[in-house]
């Protein structure tokens, strides 16, 4: 069974940057999806990158501010995240899936593997 651990997270200000990892206990051919959930919200889709690294998928509310690359060597998936704003403050999650792709792996309902979370609080 694949575990995904978390890290990075912290306190950062307006503007600032932070970049998270995850950590996979193995190799997998699975495309990594990174979540987030905000007190009093739902969870909701970050950004995914294919098992090979070369396709990927975003959130309209973080293109361009956000980025998912992938080292296959460490089996660590990374989201850099610039120009933070507060609303991007959230428990932010790392999940895969055998059968999801990128795009797919943003609307299923269930996931078969997740982390434990990080939280990521943005604020002046």
């Amino acid at each position: 069974q694949l575990q995904l651990v978390e890290s990075g997270g912290g306190l950062v200000q307006p503007g600032g940057s932070l970049r998270l990892s995850c950590a996979a206990s193995a190799f997998s051919y699975y495309a990594i999806g990174w979540f987030r959930q905000a007190p009093g919200k739902e969870r909701e889709f970050v950004a995914a990158i294919s098992w090979r690294g070369l396709k990927f998928n975003y959130a309209d509310s973080v293109k361009g501010r956000f980025t998912i690359s992938r080292d296959n060597a460490k089996n660590t998936v990374y989201l850099q995240m610039n120009s933070l704003k507060p609303e991007d403050t959230a428990v932010y999650y790392c999940a895969a899936d055998e059968d999801a792709g990128i795009f797919t792996i943003a609307t299923r309902n269930r996931l078969d593997y997740w982390g434990q979370g990080t939280q990521v609080t943005v604020s002046s």
